[in-house]
């Protein structure tokens, strides 16, 4: 029994780290409304209360992925986890609106070096097969609840203390998790080897930033929508050739010719545009504007959506893949959300059942199924010298596509009343991943779970 305990150490070490990291992902939008009228921000302008959070977040995961490769996996761990804690600290005790977004902005500094790390101690601590698949379902099933759970957390916060315990909540949890972290984590540095490409690290940095500010301002501000698309360009044109050269590149090439890996993070940018942030910030708003929701009870209202994704992707996904292909589970998964996301945009907002709690059951089974196994694929055949290069691309697909779709679809909500318009276009993505992945994840180059057993 104490073996068996000290073998799944790292997975709850690491699930509790990634918890924190997406959970600050949509902790304040419930907030958001009393942020945004404590400090005086301006409705064009509260956006970038998430946003700074989630672009700097994805942004910065290409290089955060390399550096557990580089310096090792337990230092990157904890000297993440600090800087997001301290950063949190910082956002808590903010007097001005700048104040709060750079902190924010901070904060995903933080999350961008240690959540790659949390998914390269799954990827180092069990072989591939039904371990891994377990592993993988549980760290993914945190990962999707977290977004609920934070809106839930901040609800209460909220009500009970004030918005600004959403982020002075993660001082004493995050303390915890780095002394567990410095216990449970092997002090040999796996994997030490090479350095990081900086001028590659900041080209792929700026690209990735660039294109969600050149989205978010589009309708906006055209003009810096134009001068970041021009930005994004030069520095992506600029990062795919220095990258042909360079003897550290931040993705490997074994990584870019594996095909199934490379075509799940792929799917898992479209699946971000949809789970990662929009949906919870929409149904924040429409809970709190156009329901009258307190912020606890718009927290509560999330409960549904949030334990249905984590029961579908931990118990009934990994079971399911024992039987059938990767491929086929995504795209089932996907067309079920394809169904939610159609229903919540027809949705009348005359009482919870029918506003939210229907549509978030059918998203919910969807979810869960979805990304355990776009989880799986996209560490298909990885070897453990590229187990951080492959987290920081998982990564940062899906927090770029959380925040492309919060930078793409806000401006849809005519300053978040309607909500039709951008559900329906989650609804399409996810029609078309249902319809991709069949041909995209290859059932004969996907290890099966059951293919490898346990240790």
């Amino acid at each position: 029994m104490q073996k068996r305990r000290c073998r799944w150490a790292p997975l709850w070490v690491a699930s509790a780290a990634q918890l924190m990291l997406v959970l600050d992902v949509s902790v304040v939008n419930v907030a958001l409304p009393h942020i945004q009228s404590d400090l005086a921000i301006p409705d064009g302008s509260v956006q970038w209360v998430a946003s700074a959070y989630a672009l700097v977040f994805a942004g910065g995961l290409l290089v955060g992925g390399r550096l557990a490769d580089v310096f090792g996996l337990r230092s990157v761990f904890v000297t993440g986890l600090t800087v997001f804690v301290l950063a949190s600290v910082v956002g808590g005790l903010a007097s001005s609106a700048v104040a709060l977004i750079g902190a924010r902005a901070l904060q995903g500094v933080g999350a961008a070096v240690a959540s790659p790390a949390t998914f390269t101690v799954l990827t180092r601590s069990y072989p591939e097969g039904s371990q891994r698949t377990r592993a993988v379902a549980v760290w993914t099933a945190v990962s999707l609840v977290g977004g609920g759970l934070g809106n839930v957390v901040g609800g209460f916060l909220t009500d009970a203390v004030s918005w600004r315990a959403v982020l002075l909540i993660n001082l004493p949890i995050g303390c915890t998790v780095i002394v567990a972290a410095l216990l449970v984590l092997p002090r040999r540095e796996f994997g030490r080897r090479g350095r990081i490409d900086v001028v590659g690290a900041t080209l792929a940095t700026v690209a990735l930033v660039g294109i969600t500010v050149a989205v978010s301002e589009a309708t906006s501000a055209p003009h810096m929508a134009a001068a970041a698309t021009v930005v994004t360009v030069i520095a992506g044109a600029g990062c795919v050739m220095q990258q042909r050269h360079s003897r550290t590149p931040l993705v490997p090439a074994r990584l870019l010719r594996n095909r199934v890996v490379m075509a799940g993070n792929g799917l898992m940018l479209l699946t971000g545009i949809c789970f990662q942030a929009p949906v919870w910030l929409f149904l924040t708003y429409l809970m709190q504007r156009d329901m009258g929701f307190t912020p606890l009870q718009a927290g509560i209202g999330f409960v549904p959506l949030t334990v249905v994704t984590m029961l579908v992707g931990t118990l009934v996904a990994p079971r399911i893949l024992k039987r059938s292909a990767p491929g086929s589970v995504i795209a089932a998964g996907a067309a079920v959300a394809a169904v939610g996301f159609a229903w919540q945009a027809l949705a009348p907002t005359d009482s919870f059942s029918t506003a939210v709690l229907g549509p978030a059951v059918v998203i919910g089974i969807g979810g869960g199924l979805l990304n355990t196994p776009l989880g799986v694929a996209v560490t298909n055949g990885v070897a453990d010298a590229d187990a951080g290069g492959a987290s920081g691309v998982m990564n940062t697909a899906k927090q770029l596509g959380g925040a492309l779709g919060l930078a793409a679809l806000t401006p849809l909500t005519a300053d978040y009343t309607t909500f039709t318009t951008a559900f329906e276009i989650m609804a399409a993505l996810m029609a078309a991943v249902a319809v991709t992945a069949r041909w995209t994840i290859r059932p004969q180059n996907c290890i099966e779970p059951d293919h490898i057993h346990e240790r």
